[in-house]
């Protein structure tokens, strides 16, 4: 049987793009191998957000020459966000004369056709890039990464056109899945003992079907689903957030009160050049009705530091902002330009490198505090966590999320069959940064 790899860079949406690679080549016959070099074919799945993905990639891509020496049957596949661009396929053809398969995020479901002509033939497929292509999830079968959670896409692509961000121009315009499509696979996957799942989209909040279905209905439909447990999405955009999807806090019992929020600046000024369409009196105002709605709620959000133009007074706005809101975590950006982007073209505004590091450090100091002391908070408490496996920095302990996407890492006398995928009861005894420490307790 010949083997596989998949090397993915980037969000969940690339994640849930591997797992139906994953498929596809398990439906060939391919078995999973965990060393890419002893695989007969490999795929890397880019992701273009920020500039050093696209610098790990090249290094990567380069040391993959080799095995063709001794394995001339070797096949090397390169797909995601950065084919989806004209100027990366030009490069990857120019001084990567290795790589066998070029695809983009529309085109995956082609993938055996292009594997099959290559093995064939013997010669490079590169596929043209759709922009704005038809795509039917139901005819994906993925091979997930967890036996008990599940990411599941409900929209693809964007129409936000934020200036920094290439997502609209490597995933196309936003498209929405109906309602009855998305319902009808998570409770396929509930029947195959899923508990818990990630509704995806680049903005799940504009979420709207052909029959008119927007995101708050598709909240309630997936509540209804027999054997969930746990409903999560990622990622919401201010924009689009309203008072239906907000009450569903309290409404949808599944839901997790957990919310990722990117403000990316507390800035009107800067939100105005990143092309945001909120305002902070928008994005404050929001965040107090969610926790009006769920006062336990957790939020987390990505911040850019230094975007062209940013002041002083602009990057102080937005420690107050962090101060104001008091996030559980952040995801947190010294801007870099993509070419394609409007920003990229703001050459006069660029922030120099030192001050935006000084910055971007006393956002970090700011931003931990304020988890420390959120996470201290969880101290004594009993807390429900669903227990995704074995601890990766303490093996003697299990790790798994609250509600709220705590993590945590626990001792339980418990073996390891009977603890992944359940939820149980944990004693907090220690808080971290970035963690939560515990032990198992009885029911």
């Amino acid at each position: 049987m010949k083997k596989y790899h998949i090397i993915t860079y980037g969000c969940q949406m690339n994640e849930h793009d591997s797992e139906n690679i994953a498929g596809l080549l398990e439906a060939m016959d391919y078995e999973y191998e965990d060393d890419p070099y002893k695989s007969d074919v490999v795929v890397i799945n880019t992701c273009s957000v920020r500039e050093n993905a696209d610098k790990r990639f090249f290094g990567v891509l380069g040391q993959f020459k080799r095995i063709r020496k001794t394995n001339p049957d070797f096949v090397l596949c390169v797909c995601g966000c950065m084919p989806q661009q004209p100027r990366i396929v030009e490069k990857i053809n120019r001084q990567f004369s290795w790589v066998d398969i070029v695809f983009g995020t529309q085109n995956i479901a082609k993938f055996p056709e292009l594997l099959e002509k290559r093995l064939r033939t013997g010669q490079k497929q590169r596929q043209i890039i759709d922009s704005n292509p038809v795509i039917d999830e139901d005819e994906m079968k993925p091979k997930r990464m967890y036996r008990h959670k599940a990411l599941v896409n409900i929209t693809y692509g964007c129409n936000n056109f934020c200036t920094y961000c290439i997502v609209p121009y490597t995933r196309g315009r936003e498209k929405s899945r109906m309602l009855c499509d998305v319902v009808r696979e998570i409770e396929g996957l509930a029947a195959d003992g899923v508990k818990e799942v990630m509704l995806l989209g680049q903005n799940v909040d504009s979420y709207r079907d052909a029959a008119g279905s927007d995101f708050a209905d598709l909240l309630h439909a997936v509540n209804d689903i027999e054997g969930i447990e746990r409903i999560r999405f990622m990622t919401s955009h201010p924009k689009d957030i309203s008072d239906r999807m907000i009450a569903c806090f309290t409404d949808c019992g599944k839901l997790c009160r957990n919310i990722h929020l990117p403000l990316q600046s507390g800035s009107d000024r800067v939100l105005k050049r990143m092309n945001r369409h909120y305002d902070m009196q928008r994005y404050l105002e929001i965040v107090d009705k969610l926790r009006a709605t769920a006062p336990d709620i957790t939020i987390s959000t990505d911040i850019i530091v230094g975007f062209p133009g940013e002041t002083e007074e602009d990057f102080e706005q937005t420690l107050d902002a962090a101060r104001r809101v008091r996030y559980d975590s952040a995801f947190t950006f010294i801007y870099s330009p993509r070419e394609g982007t409007p920003a990229a073209k703001l050459f006069d505004d660029m922030i120099p490198d030192d001050v935006c590091h000084e910055r971007f450090d006393r956002l970090v100091d700011v931003m931990n505090s304020i988890s420390l002391e959120k996470n201290l908070e969880y101290k004594g408490r009993v807390c429900e966590v669903m227990v995704e496996g074995r601890s990766k920095n303490e093996p003697d302990a299990y790790s798994g999320r609250t509600d709220g996407f705590k993590l945590v890492n626990f001792t339980s006398d418990r073996p390891e069959e009977d603890m992944i995928g359940k939820t149980v009861k944990v004693l907090i005894t220690e808080s971290k940064t970035f963690s939560l420490e515990g032990r198992e307790v009885a029911e």
